[in-house]
């Protein structure tokens, strides 16, 4: 299946761009980002980030279908 995966801050450096489509056999969020990571090797682990799924906040178990956008949010310092 494909998903639109969306990336902020220190891993959308890594990637090098805001957001790809990604063709994945994952079940759910936490699964999708060990695949990544093995692909971009991350800066950030998953304990330090939060996942939103179709502009909701879920847990990195929560299941993941064709065409969801899932979006991997690392913390955020601000002033």
């Amino acid at each position: 299946m494909k998903v639109k995966v969306r990336y902020f801050a220190a891993l959308r450096e890594k990637v090098g761009a805001g957001e790809e489509m990604v063709e994945t056999d994952a079940k759910n969020a936490i699964e999708l980002f060990h695949q990544l990571n093995k692909r971009h090797s991350f800066p950030l682990d998953s304990s330090h980030l939060k996942v939103s799924i179709n502009r909701h906040y879920q847990d990195w178990d929560y299941g993941i279908k064709a065409d969801d956008e899932i979006v991997f949010l690392p913390p955020v310092a601000g002033g």
